[in-house]
């Protein structure tokens, strides 16, 4: 493989985004949600101001699981579909450079758009409260962030797959957002369905090894079991299974949503028949 095929086809990707302004609209975003949270979070509760890191990533950590998946759907849905009905797709194959550069450079670019708008947004959001966090929350808001940008990923690579696999860009986004329907907000209600339909039969080894299959879940227990002020708020402590709520497994099993989805979109790819 030539790596540097790879990183011309990123850094275009990645221009490309920068180029149309896509990666400081949604950091702007973030930062907007981040700050908003971060000071009126608890107004309901009748308080005004930041109250503590935990509560904030506890709060933010719904925001993220609606935006992030949606945003990594819709970023990369189009980028082997489009080329194709461009007809740039042949031109390319065309010259000395594999499907899997092609494929991996595109990801590379829109990975890294991805991220820098993630880390320039919700860093930006909670700047003007530096002042008032200490080096612990600056750790755990860090952990925070690298999870929802790893998360990004995974929907990423189920958007390429969408994308090798749709015949048009119309199906692809079609696709991608019944997809982001399905795990954003059907999933968890029909998981909660199961569980109510078992009586108490479905156990909790089980109910967590469903969990499993939604990275939108992994990543909301990989910030729940990262501060015991967040298990108390979500109450899922006593439900899973200890071997479940290590970070080190979840986040093997969120590299594994990384890596499975973008595996089957390269063998997709190099099918004679796509």
């Amino acid at each position: 493989m030539e790596w540097g095929q790879v990183l011309v086809i990123a850094a275009k990707e990645f221009r490309d985004r920068i180029r149309n302004r896509w990666v400081l609209a949604v950091a702007l975003i973030f930062a907007l949600f981040a700050l908003a949270i971060a000071y009126f979070g608890a107004s309901q509760q009748g308080e005004v101001g930041f109250r503590s890191i935990d509560v904030t990533v506890a709060s933010l950590v719904g925001l993220v699981i609606y935006l992030v998946p949606l945003i990594a759907l819709i970023l990369g849905y189009d980028a082997i579909v489009g080329e194709r009905e461009r007809g740039s797709l042949e031109l390319m194959l065309s010259m000395p450079i594999s499907r899997f550069e092609i494929l991996l450079g595109k990801y590379c670019g829109l990975a890294a758009a991805l991220a820098s708008s993630t880390v320039l947004g919700f860093g930006a959001g909670l700047l003007p409260l530096a002042s008032e966090l200490t080096v612990r929350d600056g750790y755990h808001y860090a952990g925070f962030v690298g999870s929802a940008i790893l998360m990004g990923m995974a929907f990423l690579s189920i958007s390429m797959l969408v994308s090798v696999r749709a015949l048009d860009r119309v199906r692809a986004s079609g696709v991608a957002i019944s997809l982001w329907f399905f795990f954003v907000l059907i999933f968890d209600l029909l998981l909660m369905g199961a569980l109510v339909l078992s009586q108490g039969r479905l156990d909790s080894n089980t109910f967590a090894a469903l969990l499993m299959l939604n990275p939108a879940d992994v990543f909301r227990l990989l910030n729940i079991f990262s501060s015991e002020q967040a298990q108390t708020m979500y109450g899922l402590a006593t439900v899973m299974p200890g071997g479940l709520t290590d970070p080190a497994v979840l986040l093997a099993i969120m590299a594994g949503w990384v890596v499975i989805p973008f595996l089957l979109a390269n063998w997709s790819f190099k099918c004679p028949s796509r």
